[in-house]
């Protein structure tokens, strides 16, 4: 990477700074990690619903967030609050919303399967508006805290680490809590009494630690990097759309994204009933997510090492091929223990590596589109790139449900039939194993490295 002139740069960011990001992240992440592992779970398996209405539910959910993500990111480039910030305030007025939402789609109200789906839709779709307006800041400030390349990665690397913390509490202290709340009985099974209350009472548990990390956030960070140019005119859509097409890194990390979304999505999804149908208990599934995300928190403290080490092509190159080789003994021999371990284990380095890197790629492609066109745009770059990302997250989640009722999957049943097992193990398997070969491809070919050092010139050439 090339450096920036020593006059442009931005004071190092301190530690304070950094844990309020990892806070942040955090607490996202117990959103995101406990809706990604249950939400399904319970609307089949606590609200009775049909698993092929169920997928529908998640699927139209997923891309109405996939629509909304660039309108209102679109939205966001053309304004700012009162005090001059362009995203950091998102955090502080829609996390409350957010958390209010997290609690309505892990509500029962008692009413007929039909009305069920229907508010369970619409709980949803406002889950996912608010998920994207407290996106933004998550997504952005990395980038407008500091230009410094070394410390964008540094708060994504802290980011990642609030994320294992978010996923800990999302995931693995879930468990102790729906059983104290009475959702899972004494062998770790679900409670068919008990459970809706239960998962309501989490659900509750959850949106307090949302706000209290947005809030968080908020008071410990700030806005320092501003556009050079005084132009300050409103952007046309297909202008954004121009800019942000013309960067070919843009192009590769936005599929890299998507790769990395289809593996979270189907490794969280399909954990559960693995745990539940294939090891024979939902509790299993707890110690496995522990192993993903040890594996993950020590991964993060090497990230920066091996991406300075051996450059940002390369370091994307190298968890997509830890993933696929941590892949087959469980394409192998899926019904083996050590197999999911191993293959969980994998997957936690691998998503580490592509979390820091793909989002500090992000914070330096606005400094590429900003030589290339004079302006910031940083609430849109991650907005189109999460849009192809959540569409295809939705295909995936559209077409595994789909394949789970095709095999023959019944909530009712204590034991599936052996081609729904076959899904859940494709889902943890082969399908994971073809989006890490597509990230590979992405990964060799994108100029991150010389777009970002071309920028870098322009920008010093221009302030002479």
């Amino acid at each position: 990477m090339s450096k920036i002139d020593e006059t442009r740069k931005t004071q190092p960011i301190k530690i304070g700074e950094k844990l309020g990001f990892m806070g942040f992240s955090g607490s996202n992440n117990i959103v995101y990690q406990f809706k990604s592992i249950y939400y399904l779970f319970f609307l089949t398996n606590v609200l009775k619903l049909n698993v092929g209405i169920a997928g529908l539910i998640l699927t139209a959910g997923t891309i109405w967030d996939a629509i909304n993500d660039p309108l209102i990111g679109y939205w966001a480039v053309n304004r700012r609050f009162k005090n001059g910030e362009a995203v950091r305030p998102f955090a502080l007025w829609h996390s409350v919303p957010w958390a209010v939402t997290v609690v309505l789609i892990f509500s029962d109200f008692g009413v007929s399967s039909r009305a069920t789906a229907i508010l369970a839709l619409i709980f949803y779709i406002f889950f996912e508006i608010f998920n994207t307006t407290v996106g933004l800041p998550y997504n952005a400030m990395a980038g407008l805290a500091t230009n410094r390349d070394e410390d964008r990665r540094s708060i994504n690397v802290f980011r990642n680490l609030g994320g294992c913390i978010g996923s800990g509490i999302g995931a693995v202290m879930c468990l102790p809590l729906l059983k104290l709340f009475g959702a899972l009985d004494a062998s770790g099974n679900l409670s068919d009494a008990d459970a809706p209350r239960g998962f309501l009472l989490v659900a509750i548990v959850m949106g307090a630690i949302v706000v209290a990390g947005s809030v968080t956030h908020y008071l410990t960070t700030r806005e320092r990097v501003k556009q050079r140019a005084e132009d300050t005119e409103k952007i046309p859509a297909r202008v954004v759309a121009s800019m942000l097409w013309r960067c070919r890194s843009w192009r590769f990390n936005t599929v890299y994204i998507l790769c990395y979304g289809v593996i979270n999505m189907l490794l969280m999804t399909g954990l559960t009933y693995y745990a539940t149908y294939v090891l024979g208990s939902t509790a299993s599934a707890t110690m496995i997510q522990a192993a993903y995300l040890g594996a993950s928190v020590l991964a993060s403290f090497t990230v920066g090492a091996v991406d300075k080490r051996i450059g940002r092509r390369k370091a994307m190159i190298f968890p997509v091929i830890v993933a696929v080789l941590g892949k087959i003994w469980f394409v192998i021999q899926p019904d083996a223990v050590g197999a999911i371990y191993l293959n969980a284990v994998t997957v936690g380095i691998s998503v580490t590596f592509a979390y820091v890197l793909f989002n500090t790629n992000r914070n330096n492609m606005v400094d590429i589109i900003e030589a290339s066109d004079g302006r910031r745009i940083d609430s849109m770059v991650a907005s189109l790139d999460n849009l192809a990302s959540k569409l295809a997250v939705a295909g995936a989640t559209l077409l595994s449900t789909f394949l789970l009722q095709r095999a023959g999957y019944d909530a009712n049943l204590d034991a599936q039939p052996v081609a729904a097992i076959t899904v859940i193990n494709t889902m943890l398997g082969w399908a994971p194993v073809i989006a890490s070969l597509v990230m590979l491809v992405c990964a060799f070919f994108i100029p991150i490295e010389r777009e970002y050092a071309e920028a870098q010139q322009k920008l010093t050439r221009k302030k002479d």
